[in-house]
């Protein structure tokens, strides 16, 4: 890792060189395939249930016990023949150890998406504004699924753009070089970015562009942080 002061075109400490390669953190398939979302209630409720039964490794006569509905019964809720009653489900949701709202998940959850045409994007003012750093908000989806917010911004960088190595939020940060070239800081560490460059690190440490080499310079900037209220 490269002292204070020094120009890099290599990844920090920890992290990869040359790109290749799978880190042995990442564990989800880009390319699977979910089933399609039940549209029937029961069903949908059914499906929940066996799944959540099935992740804590427990039989159909161990959740009978531990709420204390009938094996049939229980068999009838899974295979979605029959609506269970409130109370039933209460009874599911503490032997499970999940919401009651979890149930009902797969059948009212909807997916949301942002399509944002060529020159479109919000134009924010955010702190970086006010060193005549230009932000294009990209999309936006508030209460999404994952418990992610994401933030993808268009960055502009002219000739009335002032240095600003010191920014610093929560989450991480993702950034792709378009056009242009700069000598982005973040902590100790410097990296001359040029078109195709990315750069990918833990927004906590302060960190913008410390010199603007080649103008007008434009570079994608994605920020991800938990979303307010949820940990995990």
């Amino acid at each position: 890792m490269s002292g204070p002061g020094e120009t890099t075109s290599r990844a920090s400490k920890g992290g990869s060189k040359d790109g290749g390669g799978t880190s042995p953190g990442l564990t989800q398939d880009p390319h699977a395939v979910r089933e399609a979302k039940v549209n029937n209630l029961e069903a949908a409720i059914g499906h929940e249930v066996r799944a959540f039964r099935k992740k804590l490794g427990i039989t159909v006569s161990d959740l009978a016990s531990a709420t204390g509905v009938s094996l049939g019964m229980l068999s009838k809720i899974e295979n979605g023949n029959i609506s269970p009653s409130l109370t039933t489900l209460q009874a599911l949701s503490r032997a499970l150890g999940v919401p009651l709202t979890a149930f009902f998940r797969r059948f009212e959850e909807t997916r949301n998406a942002v399509f944002v045409r060529a020159g479109e994007g919000v134009e924010l003012e955010r702190r970086g504004t006010r060193a005549g750093h230009q932000y294009n908000l990209l999309g936006h989806i508030d209460n999404n699924t994952s418990g992610v917010t994401v933030e993808p911004y268009l960055i502009t960088l002219t000739t009335d753009s002032d240095v600003f190595p010191t920014f610093q939020h929560d989450g991480m940060e993702f950034l792709y070089m378009l056009d242009g070239e700069v000598v982005y800081r973040h902590a100790g560490s410097r990296y001359h970015m040029r078109p195709g460059d990315s750069f990918f690190f833990d927004a906590d440490a302060p960190h913008g562009p410390e010199e603007l080499v080649k103008l007008p310079a434009r570079y994608l900037s994605i920020i991800c942080y938990p979303q307010q209220g949820r940990t995990g």
